[in-house]
């Protein structure tokens, strides 16, 4: 961990000190697949179905073709809207991508169509990306394959598979970044999750209670939370509102409630909101908060909430299909 970084943590878990400073001593920083920033998915069906030369003659040909918005899109627009071009950003994202440099040329003038201010990357022609993300410094990777996003974690940042933007987006104001998480194998470790499995329900919700007051250990997203919770701090106003809104969206209800108030508390990272759904589904909840990006590790969640908000699936050891934890 860099000096600054571990200043940041400190500085989360107290929750006070001075986040801009840190952050822009050591930014969020965010890498990203071109297919996960833009609609790439005609182009990436030719590339299934008749290889990689195919591929690579429909990009260039195509090279001056602008390319649409694709899943990850506006949350990475809405973070870098946050800097300030007269200072050291608060954010940083740099395109991760297997494509080859003579392939990035489409990409970097998307970009620059769309005034976004991401002039970093790597393009390794099929490489893994693994060692290079943290070569960059990477804490959230997104993209649209799982080789990619296992990649990712091997090289120890937060990572989620993204699918297809959803047609239908509500509209949200301008200025505001709305991210929303599941709660356990996604922010907090799967130890509950554990327990539940070997015990059964009865066992969880005891456990669950009698440790309601002993703080969580950090899941895969816990380190990311932290500074994406710096950067809340960074925009918050005197009525204690910020630009920078997390929301968790969970399969817990009471009494297994308390332990996530509790350890978001001591942590030093409060949540904007927290939506405790039981057994319901969480589209329509993500639907009526507008998150621009939501995280589960659940394949059946991430496809309901799809429809409504740009998903992104969390890689964790668990069968996908079966639940992490139940609703009580």
């Amino acid at each position: 961990m860099e000096i600054a970084e571990a200043a940041l943590t400190a500085e989360d878990d107290k929750g006070n000190g001075d986040p801009g400073s840190t952050l822009r001593a050591s930014p969020l920083r965010i890498g990203i697949s071109t297919r996960a920033l833009f609609d790439l998915e005609e182009e990436h069906r030719v590339f299934e179905n008749y290889g990689v030369k195919s591929y690579a003659a429909m990009q260039l040909e195509r090279e001056d073709v602008i390319l649409r918005r694709g899943a990850g899109f506006e949350v990475v627009e809405r973070l870098l809207a946050l800097n300030d071009s007269e200072a050291a950003p608060y954010v940083e994202v740099i395109l991760l991508s297997q494509n080859s440099p003579d392939l990035s040329l489409r990409a970097f003038k998307s970009i620059d169509h769309y005034g976004l201010v991401v002039k970093t990357g790597s393009f390794t022609s099929g490489r893994s990306l693994a060692p290079f993300v943290p070569a960059w410094g990477i804490d959230l990777f997104l993209s649209n394959a799982d080789t990619d996003v296992k990649g990712a974690v091997d090289g120890g940042a937060a990572a989620a598979r993204l699918g297809l933007a959803p047609k239908d987006r509500a509209e949200t104001p301008q200025g505001e970044v709305r991210v929303a998480f599941d709660g356990d194998a996604v922010v907090f470790g799967p130890e509950s999750d554990a327990i539940y499995k070997e015990k059964g329900l009865e066992a969880f919700l005891a456990h669950e209670t009698a440790n309601a007051s002993n703080p969580m250990a950090r899941g895969p997203f816990g380190n990311f939370l932290h500074k994406l919770s710096a950067l809340r701090r960074v925009f918050l106003n005197e009525g204690n509102v910020s630009k920078v809104r997390i929301a968790l969206v969970t399969a817990r209800n009471a009494p297994a409630h308390e332990r996530v108030i509790r350890t978001l508390r001591a942590w030093g990272t409060p949540a904007d909101e927290a939506h405790f759904v039981g057994s319901r589904e969480k589209a329509p909840i993500l639907k009526a908060l507008g998150a621009h990006i939501f995280f589960d590790d659940q394949e059946k969640h991430v496809l309901g909430a799809a429809a409504v908000v740009p998903a992104g699936h969390v890689p964790g050891p668990h069968d996908p299909a079966a639940p992490v934890i139940p609703a009580g």
